[in-house]
């Protein structure tokens, strides 16, 4: 007989399973992504764009939002698979959130050369009409501006819009600042979210596509002499600092 204090084999309680280890979010269709989370993965890319990761203090400060709803909505990404985080590090894109923000990119910059070539807006007044309406404007009609303006593929301020494909070129320039006097550079790419600032390089004519040399560089953080057409300027550091350029290969 069987001792009555122990169970036979088939009356013991089951051994404990070990908890299945979390499944890989499934993926995300972009067409599915909100206005928020699509903000925050344009915010994120343009803060990697440098190579390191985007730190959430960064990103809470580029979004104008608390930094407490950014770690709550890190979570919520992390989740989806659209980003992973390293604590204390900050945040990289995964392949899938790497596609969702240049569908947004390329949404926000096509709408922002069709404003200026179609309809006639200055380059000082796209940024935000863009923001708006990047969310609501479906691909094809993205599509159909882009063909209409005969496929650009730089937007007014010189960023580049990632093709249809979701593909990229994001070439590394030097800021003005950095050039030697007599060196010559063409004008690539301005930051786009200041009218005010777009107002004054546009007085300038300091505009992507446009040809200046470096004449001289006050020390101790003075100002920078450039030529422009022809014309000597003077601009702050700090101003320099925020127009990227490509050098010539030779001096002027």
């Amino acid at each position: 007989m069987t001792p009555t204090h122990v169970r036979k084999k088939s009356e013991q309680e089951p051994t404990p399973r070990r908890a299945p280890s979390r499944p890989p979010s499934s993926t995300v269709d972009p067409r599915d992504l909100t206005g928020p989370v699509e903000d925050y993965l344009k915010a994120i890319y343009e803060l990697e764009r440098d190579g390191a990761p985007a730190a959430t203090n960064d990103l809470a400060t580029h979004l104008g939002v608390a930094p407490a709803s950014v770690t709550g909505m890190v979570r919520r990404l992390a989740d989806q698979g659209l980003l992973t985080h390293e604590r204390y590090r900050g945040v990289r894109l995964t392949a899938q959130g790497r596609r969702g923000a240049l569908r947004t990119l390329r949404r926000h910059r096509v709408i922002e050369a069709y404003l200026v070539k179609a309809l006639g807006y200055r380059w000082d007044e796209v940024h935000d009409e863009a923001e708006r309406l990047e969310h609501a404007a479906s691909d094809d009609l993205i599509d159909r501006m882009a063909e209409a303006i005969g496929e650009p593929t730089v937007d007014p301020h010189g960023a580049p819009i990632p093709s249809r494909e979701g593909a990229v070129e994001e070439a590394r320039y030097r800021s003005l600042s950095e050039l030697e006097p007599g060196m010559a550079a063409d004008v690539m790419r301005v930051e786009d979210e200041d009218p005010e600032l777009l107002r004054y390089l546009a007085e300038l004519t300091l505009m992507p596509g446009i040809t200046v040399r470096m004449v001289e560089r006050a020390p101790f953080g003075g100002p920078i002499t450039v030529e422009i057409d022809h014309r000597d300027r003077q601009i702050g550091p700090a101003l320099a600092e925020r127009v990227l350029v490509r050098p010539r290969r030779t001096r002027s």
